[in-house]
């Protein structure tokens, strides 16, 4: 391994005021990763109600989009400034929050009457989630050192994986249930009674502040940087609705030109950052943490596995609903082996033999590459791909959880606690951002190739989308190969 101290390796765990944290960090771990859980499913369940909600709402093809979409915007133009206000008020506070505002707004979609209140209480879910979700690797960081905290991290990823392909299996419940007739109200209201129950429980079991005294000062003194705030947020704005619209629409030129702006808005914002600590100010986004080792290329990784991880589910959905003519339950029942091999794998990867731990990352994104070629192969003349089918998934799980865990606990050994907040929201938004662009350009990419209806049709699109999948896999294998070459040269000099 590369040298590095005892205390860049391992940070050692920040004590809270409330004991009850510090003897039992397994309840805290539940705690968060469970809400966690909830926001997550919610990125994805609503994908299964949408044709109910068109029906019984009478929405247009734009109000639905925005219904699903205004979730998804506001959590991923709001992930940093979540971050921060973790640092500033206490990772257990903002956590609370932002459950408290995720439950109340889950609530409000149950209850709305029509396509336009749906729409502004799904951007307020999507508020409470970016303050939410950003809490948990903090919390993560902070309260677990060594073996703990890669378990603590495989949990994490396991969570992660596991809420797509749940979101979807838990919609098709709900809705083919019809409980009480309620039609697609449940998939929300289900939020409340587990969302009330995590907040009693939070109460007693998380971290009223954060790191005591002089630290929690310097955190307050830092402040928001509202300017940085409002540039990342009209950069955000401008990258991820077009991606979110953009198909749905067709493409037109004002989509291109917010992408374009997007580009002009983020260099702004880096150039602002920059500016901002060579004069002593206070970044929304610590500098120091971009030029952590390991945390570019950790980026890169993990945009390249959630991008394909959104872009396999979004695009098989498609083709198993659409082309084959599965219902919503049975093709979300589909990605059940998928699910379980990223978490299977995600919790255990640790333990494998020492000498085969350098090179996981680049053989998961092989076995991705692999298993997608595979599955396209499979289903490209508009058949179910048999027993091999499941095989397949199964290997493209395995294969995400390598690319994926390893970079993410590797990523944060060299993390100071302190910096907790700013790693966790670049990475939570790398992610976020990934699911984006991989729904945007795998589905737009098999929706073009779609030219004839029916299974046939949908199989050879399919055939050129897996293609796709396994050529940005192969992308992630160099960075592997790249640092497990520099760790062996380190162990030699």
């Amino acid at each position: 391994m590369t040298t590095t101290t005892t205390s860049e390796a391992t940070p050692r765990p920040v004590s809270s005021k409330d004991p009850t944290t510090d003897k039992r960090p397994g309840r805290l771990l539940a705690l968060v990763l469970a809400a966690q859980f909830m926001a997550l499913l919610d990125i994805f369940i609503v994908n299964v109600a949408a044709p109910t909600i068109r029906t019984e709402l009478g929405a247009s093809g734009a109000g639905l989009q925005l219904v699903v979409a205004g979730y998804t915007i506001s959590y991923a133009v709001l992930l940093i400034t979540g971050a921060r206000l973790g640092s500033v008020f206490g990772h257990g506070r903002a956590h609370l929050a932002g459950l408290a505002v995720f439950t109340v707004a889950s609530l409000a979609c149950g209850l709305a009457m029509g396509t336009g209140q749906l729409i502004a209480f799904r951007v307020i879910q999507g508020i409470g989630a970016a303050v939410l979700i950003p809490q948990v690797l903090s919390l993560i960081q902070q309260h677990f050192s060594g073996e703990a905290r890669v378990r603590a991290l495989g949990a994490y990823a396991a969570v992660l994986a596991t809420g797509a392909a749940a979101g979807q299996v838990v919609g098709g419940v709900l809705v083919s249930a019809d409980l009480f007739g309620a039609g697609w109200r449940p998939v929300f209201l289900v939020n409340v009674p587990i969302g009330l129950v995590l907040l009693v429980l939070g109460f007693r079991v998380l971290p009223g502040e954060p790191r005591a005294g002089r630290a929690r000062r310097a955190a307050r003194a830092r402040g928001l940087d509202l300017v940085g705030l409002l540039m990342l947020a009209a950069a955000v704005v401008l990258f991820t609705v077009p991606l979110v619209l953009g198909q749905e629409l067709g493409w037109p030129a004002w989509t291109w030109t917010c992408l374009l702006a997007s580009m002009v808005f983020f260099a702004g914002f880096a150039a602002y950052e920059t500016r901002l600590a060579a004069r002593g100010g206070a970044p929304l986004i610590a500098l120091r943490v971009l030029r952590i080792s390991g945390i570019a290329r950790a980026a890169l990784r993990i945009l390249l596995v959630m991008g394909i991880n959104a872009g396999f589910l979004f695009v098989m959905t498609l083709h198993v609903q659409g082309g084959l003519g599965y219902s919503a339950l049975r093709s979300g029942l589909m990605f059940v082996p998928t699910a379980v091999a990223f978490g299977a794998v995600g919790l255990t990867w640790r333990r494998w033999p020492a000498r085969l731990q350098g090179a996981l990352a680049p053989a998961g994104f092989t076995l991705v590459a692999v298993g997608s070629a595979a599955l396209g192969f499979l289903m490209r003349e508009g058949g179910d791909g048999g027993a091999g089918l499941y095989v397949v998934f199964v290997v493209i799980g395995a294969g995400m959880a390598l690319g994926f865990s390893p970079t993410l606990t590797g990523a944060l050994a060299n993390v100071r606690p302190e910096d907790a907040a700013d790693a966790s929201g670049v990475l939570v938004t790398v992610t976020q951002l990934g699911q984006l662009i991989g729904v945007a350009g795998f589905g737009t990419l098999y929706l073009n190739r779609l030219d004839t209806p029916g299974a046939q049709g949908s199989g050879e699109a399919l055939w050129v989308c897996a293609l796709a999948l396994s050529a940005a896999a192969v992308v992630g294998v160099p960075a592997g190969l790249v640092r497990r070459r520099r760790t062996t040269g380190s162990r030699q000099g």
